[in-house]
Order: structure tokens, then C-alpha cells, then sequence
């Protein structure tokens, strides 16, 4: 398992019952997750003193229940220098998916030691972690997300990073009509990043199941990969895919454009009470041949 565990402003403390303890810079939140199925086992002392936490409703969605928390505050990724706003959204999420900084160390290495200028398309780009982490390694980098709101985070947090000068292109729009329409540009790219939801809507009511749809797009964003292409990272968040299963589906796409290789495996987080790692999805790398 490849694990994040380079954060001093995060921390998964503990785990048990169905959710996490976490602490975010100066707070700590508890949050559902459908990975953590054992029962009774609450290890650290800040479960009852969490300042917020996060419950579901059995009709849907959920709320949080917070105690005097601020409407938003910043942690650090001190390894790569990013700079992240926080802050209590919908669906249990803080702006940050913090087991992806074992990515974000990744690719930053092989962009800096590239040589050459990078492009990267981050798709489904969120708050934009993999985006600033790319920009901050030297690359210039195209956002691509379907929300305006989250979109507007991500460029908040490049300027927390003092990033804000950088080649980075911001878009609001569903990833498949763009991907189609740079592919008609003739635009080409060094390197693809994708995260895409298990389930989810386009600005036009699209509909997008991951299972039934992430090949075709995975196909279809490898006529955008450039004549010296550096990576393409595809994540994966839905439960009933492993990393097996997204590994094989890149290498089938990729052998036929370049000769490479591509590895795969979970990602996860270190919890503190434990010193057991929890799994957070599933990443799949391909690298060209050298």
C-alpha cells in the first residue's frame, strides 16, 4: 500500500465504529467512512471532544454538528510547500483528500526531474491538490472540474501557495465534452491526472457511473497524451474496484499508444491509535518506457 505519511497539519488519529477521528491544523472533525466496519474499538481520548462531526441521514445526505468552529481555516502540506483552505462542505468533505499527497510526492519528483517543460490536464479536478502540486514542481497545468464552486477553491488555494502566477488554466466544464474538445484541437499533453467520481452529474444532467463509463474515458483521454508523454494517474474512490482491476484497464489503453508499464495499488493513511494504515481508494500509474 502506498501511504501518506509526510502531513504534520493532518492526522488520522483514530478510527472505529464507522468513522474517523481526524485533526485538520487545530481542529479535530469526525467523519463517516464506509471502510471502517469494526465496532468498539475507540482508541484515542478526542472522540468526545471532536469539534465537529459529521452525521448521516437515513434519508440522505447528512449534516454537521460543530462547536464554534471557524467558517474556514488553512493547513500545510509542508513536504511539497501547499498551502490548502478548510473548511465544513457537503457530504462529510473538507476541501482536501489527504491520502492523495502520496501522489502528489510522485509525480512532483518526476516532473522535476523531467528536464524538459510538462503539461499536465488534471481532470476532475476538485480543490485542486494535484494541481498546485504540479504547478509547484514546475509544470503548467489545465483544471478541469464541473463545479464553479470548486473550481474557485482551487484557485484560493494556489494563491495560498504562493502559486498564483503559474501557467494554470482554470475550467468549469464536464470533463468528457472538454477531453473531446481538445481532442479536436489537436491539444496534446505530457501527463493526465484523473480522479473521477464513483457516481455524478454534468452541468447538464449527464449522468456518470464509473463503472460502466471509466473505460471508454480512460480511452478516449489517451488521444491526448503527447508524443513524450512523463505519467497518466487514474484514482479511484468506488469500493468495487480494485486497484487490480483499474491497473489492467490503463495498461490495456496505454500499450496500444506507448510502451510502458503501469503499477498499482491502494492508497491509504496511518492511523495514530493504531499504527494500522486505513485504505482510501486505489491508484494506478503508467510511466513510458526509458
Amino acid at each position: 500500500m502506498w501511504r501518506a505519511e509526510n502531513w504534520k497539519d493532518y492526522s488520522l488519529l483514530d478510527a472505529s465504529d464507522g468513522n474517523r477521528l481526524e485533526r485538520w491544523g487545530d481542529y479535530t472533525l469526525v467523519r463517516p467512512d464506509p471502510q471502517v466496519i469494526w465496532q468498539g474499538v475507540k482508541q484515542h481520548s478526542d472522540w468526545r471532544i471532536a469539534d465537529a462531526s459529521y452525521s448521516r441521514s437515513r434519508s440522505g445526505g447528512g449534516a454537521w454538528n460543530q462547536n464554534k468552529l471557524p467558517e474556514g481555516w488553512q493547513i500545510s502540506y509542508d513536504s511539497l510547500g501547499l498551502r490548502f483552505g478548510i473548511k465544513l462542505m457537503g457530504f462529510k468533505h473538507t476541501g482536501v483528500f489527504p491520502e492523495q499527497a502520496v501522489n502528489w510526492e510522485w509525480f512532483s519528483k518526476l516532473i522535476k526531474e523531467a528536464g524538459r517543460p510538462i503539461s499536465v490536464l488534471n481532470l476532475f479536478a476538485y480543490t485542486g491538490g494535484a494541481t498546485i502540486a504540479a504547478a509547484a514542481a514546475g509544470a503548467s497545468v489545465c483544471h478541469v472540474d464541473a463545479s464553479k464552486g470548486m473550481v474557485a477553491m482551487a484557485k484560493e488555494n494556489a494563491a495560498l501557495s504562493g502559486l498564483s502566477d503559474k501557467p494554470i488554466r482554470y475550467i468549469v466544464d464536464d470533463c468528457k465534452k472538454f477531453v473531446e474538445r481538445e481532442i479536436r484541437r489537436g491539444k496534446r499533453y505530457d501527463a493526465i491526472i484523473m480522479d473521477p467520481p464513483s457516481y455524478g452529474r454534468g452541468p447538464t444532467g449527464e449522468v456518470w457511473k464509473l463503472e460502466e463509463q471509466i473505460f471508454d474515458f480512460v480511452k478516449l483521454c489517451s488521444e491526448l497524451i503527447s508524443d513524450q508523454p512523463l505519467f497518466v494517474l487514474v484514482n479511484s474512490y468506488t469500493t468495487g474496484l480494485s486497484a487490480s482491476t483499474m491497473g489492467y484497464m490503463l495498461d490495456m489503453v496505454m500499450r496500444s499508444k506507448h510502451p510502458g508499464s503501469v503499477v498499482s495499488d491502494e492508497i491509504g493513511l496511518p492511523v495514530k491509535a493504531s499504527g494500522l494504515v486505513l485504505p482510501c481508494g486505489a491508484s494506478s500509474r503508467w510511466t513510458p518506457t526509458k
